[in-house]
């Protein structure tokens, strides 16, 4: 067979291909997002001012970024999984979240006194964002994986980094229900920092576990 016709069969394929990869990641995220739940509950829960900040645009704008490279990601690494399918434009659409945060950081330098950049910068749980992201992804990473073995990843290392940023997503979305930072400069410093990890991690991952 040649490469032309391979590529039309495996697009072809897709079809029947990308429902049930697509209800295995769902169903396999469920299942990680409880066990993360589960462990974000056991170990940090929500901080104690919860219902007060819920209003507050720098509390609500880090939902907003982490729920964006959710959103993104889980678009990506399901074409990811189907042989042959078109994923530019997917791919493109990771940079949203990047960019919101990017705008939330140029607000918060204009509203800001340069006085309390570095203050705001380092906040007061760098070390505590930076261990239990990683953590409360690791349940989701795993669970990413075992639904994307389901599908047929050309790019394996790619898928699973891809996979990595999902899960990174969601573990920084439970964090951030704990986070006292919510500063954006925060934000794009130590939650950066700590999907990167994940997503290194799930590229790494992705390159063994996802060869076919």
């Amino acid at each position: 067979m040649r490469t032309d016709d391979l590529v039309r069969t495996l697009v072809a394929d897709h079809a029947t291909r990308a429902a049930p990869v697509g209800r295995m990641l769902a169903f396999a995220l469920v299942l990680g997002l409880a066990l993360a739940g589960a462990l974000f509950m056991l170990m940090l829960g929500p901080r104690d001012d919860f219902a007060t900040v819920a209003s507050d645009p720098r509390f609500v704008f880090k939902f907003v970024v982490t729920l964006t490279l959710v959103a993104s990601a889980a678009a990506l690494v399901l074409r990811l999984a189907c042989p042959g399918v078109e994923t530019r434009f997917s791919a493109l659409a990771l940079a949203a979240g990047p960019v919101l945060l990017a705008l939330g950081v140029i607000v918060e330098l204009a509203l800001v006194p340069s006085s309390a950049w570095t203050t705001k910068l380092i906040g007061r749980n760098a070390i505590v964002c930076l261990t239990y992201i990683p953590l409360l992804s690791a349940p989701l990473l795993v669970a990413a994986l075992i639904a994307l073995r389901h599908g047929a990843p050309t790019k394996p290392a790619f898928a699973g980094a891809v996979a990595g940023l999902l899960a990174g997503g969601l573990g920084a979305t439970l964090y951030a229900s704990h986070c006292i930072d919510d500063s954006p400069l925060f934000v794009a410093t130590w939650y950066t920092l700590a999907i990167a990890g994940v997503t290194l991690i799930g590229s790494l991952a992705g390159a063994r576990l996802l060869r076919w």
